[in-house]
């Protein structure tokens, strides 16, 4: 695990194997792309907003998408497909997981670096080419890849189906296999590190609960990924092979009927939602992991339920891989197999309530520092409550019915998937950022950025919930088309008002973190915070190797707070009177 430390600049910042600067490399390439997919859903919420509107302008831009001024329905497609794509894997999943995980393992177990280096960086750069054949799908011949982000047959599996299906479809597949690859590395890295490479006295019972999240992530996605790495080669061969995994007979596509036979568009289904839904835990138990992490210095008292929440861990990733047929309820599913998919789906809410109450009753009591990870982490909670209710009408077969394929749908995603997890990115950065750079992010403006995502985010979201019960369908064109949602035109309107008054309010974030990056107040002491986890008892920033003596010995458990208001037992600090931890191999 062991390496030199790296002398020249290609070798220290582009192609480093030091874990630290791979997870900033994944946290900025996360950055840029969310701008990307920002700027992607603001065009969506344009289009159903006005959807008779010329923008002139926008045709100077993107003459072929826009000609007229007004949006072509495939390009439409295509921003609804790339937005979802982007922001699920090439934000959420690089930044939160990617990110936080290769930055911050190594320093609250006590080691060196990651298991595998070299593997390490192989993994980063395999995950740029991924992120540039997305974007580049764009300026192919068609189009960008315009099958939804789930790329459902037979949209995603002839070439000759939509615009977006030739070969902007085909940069997609190559590019999610690229990202596949990546994070299997990754996970494998995770696993390993965190087994092997601990501090002695690090036991698994005296871990933080970020590494113990990025543990069952990482086992979730070694046995999740697969399916969807076969079904994408299987994708491949029915676009270029002339195979017929996912196209029956039959089918009729511009006039002419296609030579497949034997196929299953279902099949698809099946295998991307096995991967599907574990992925929401891969992304959401991370957050609530750096959320448990975070909360504790600023409340100055234990996290509740420790252990119980470590079992409820590995509950919720065992029952994740048995619930993704609730994805299929209207898919012609037997009503018997649906409600076996549906007991499990509600199954699975016990064990997540009970890792929910342990960190709402972590806060009885506390003693309150509202500072601005805070805040994030108490947002955090707020969504996860108001997101998991809409998840129960959804996890029902019965009303599943009714809601699937609306706007309710998308109101909850964005809540669950897209919002808690961007408020633990945000909760972790605002939290990590001085131990990173040696700066604080500006205070004032990141309780701005709180307040001003906050109720942007329940403006959206909630409103597109009542959207969708009057039953606006998701990737809808143009919703005055039809006579019974003419009367939700000016609620649209709303919620794409709020939309860039949310994207603004991201924008103070990163004028915030550029100039904090720059010009920030320095931090005083290496542990600003007063926290207990090992990675406060490094210089900042850490350099190579994270610790310039040996090696730090754990005593006692992550979240040992006294009852004066600033008392805390880190770690490494010997407990009085109290044997020596068990030996075990220093990693490094």
């Amino acid at each position: 695990m062991s390496h030199e430390a790296a002398h020249g600049f290609w070798s220290r910042y582009v192609f480093s194997r030091d874990h630290k600067v791979i997870g900033l490399q994944y946290y900025f390439t996360a950055m840029l792309m969310a701008l990307v997919g920002g700027v992607l859903a603001l065009l969506i919420r344009m289009q159903l907003a006005w959807p008779a509107a010329e923008w002139r302008w926008l045709e100077m831009i993107m003459p072929d998408s826009m000609q007229g001024g007004v949006m072509k329905p495939e390009f439409y497609l295509a921003l609804v497909t790339m937005h979802g794509t982007i922001m699920v894997f090439f934000v959420i999943s690089l930044a939160l997981v990617s990110g936080f995980g290769n930055y911050i393992i190594p320093l609250q177990i006590g080691a060196r670096d990651m298991a595998f280096p070299f593997l390490n960086m192989l993994s980063y750069w395999l995950t740029v080419p991924a992120a540039l054949l997305m974007i580049a799908s764009f300026a192919v011949e068609g189009g960008a890849a315009a099958a939804g982000w789930t790329a459902y047959p037979p949209l995603s599996a002839v070439k000759e189906a939509v615009p977006g299906s030739a070969m902007g479809q085909t940069l997609w597949i190559a590019g999610m296999a690229l990202f596949i690859v990546s994070f299997t590395m990754g996970s494998l890295n995770f696993v390993t590190t965190i087994l092997n490479f601990r501090a002695r006295g690090m036991s698994m019972l005296r871990l933080p609960l970020t590494t113990w999240t990025m543990l069952v992530s990482s086992v979730i996605g070694l046995l999740a990924f697969p399916p969807l790495t076969a079904a994408a080669f299987m994708l491949l061969f029915d676009r270029e092979l002339g195979t017929s995994f996912f196209l029956p007979a039959g089918m009729v596509v511009g006039g002419k009927v296609l030579p497949n036979q034997g196929g299953s568009p279902l099949l698809w289904q099946h295998l991307f939602w096995f991967l599907g839904h574990p992925e929401v835990y891969v992304l959401i138990l991370p957050a609530l992991g750096i959320a448990f992490d975070v909360m504790a210095p600023f409340v100055r008292r234990p996290i509740f339920g420790y252990r119980p929440t470590l079992v409820c861990l590995w509950i919720i990733a065992a029952l994740s891989m048995i619930v993704w047929g609730h994805h299929m309820y209207v898919s012609g599913m037997s009503p018997f197999l649906g409600e076996v998919f549906a007991i499990g789906t509600l199954a699975i809410t016990v064990p997540f309530t009970v890792v929910a109450f342990n960190m709402m009753a972590s806060l009885w009591k506390a003693r309150f520092r509202f500072d601005t990870p805070l805040l994030f982490v108490l947002g955090m909670i707020s969504l996860l409550g108001t997101g998991g209710l809409g998840g129960l009408f959804l996890g029902n077969a019965l009303s599943d019915v009714y809601l699937h394929d609306t706007y309710f749908v998308v109101g909850h995603f964005h809540l669950m998937i897209g919002w808690v997890t961007l408020f633990g990115i945000f909760a972790g950065t605002y939290y990590w950022f001085p131990k990173m750079f040696g700066r604080r992010l500006d205070e004032t403006l990141g309780k701005i950025h709180f307040w001003l995502s906050f109720a942007g985010v329940y403006a959206i979201f909630l409103t597109m919930h009542f959207i969708g019960f009057t039953g606006m369908m998701r990737h809808i064109y143009d919703p005055t088309a039809y006579d019974f949602l003419k009367p939700m035109a000016s609620w649209n309107r709303f919620v794409t008002v709020a939309a860039f008054a949310l994207f603004g309010a991201q924008m103070i974030f990163i004028a915030n973190f550029a100039w904090s990056l720059l010009r920030g107040r320095l931090v005083k002491g290496e542990n600003p915070w007063h926290a207990n986890t090992l990675e406060w008892t490094t210089p900042t920033p850490p350099p190579h190797g994270n610790w310039v003596g040996p090696l730090p010995v754990v005593h006692r458990g992550p979240y040992e707070y006294g009852p004066a208001e600033d008392e805390h037992r880190p770690q490494s600090e010997p407990a009085t009177g109290a044997s020596e931890p068990e030996p075990r191999p220093a990693a490094g």
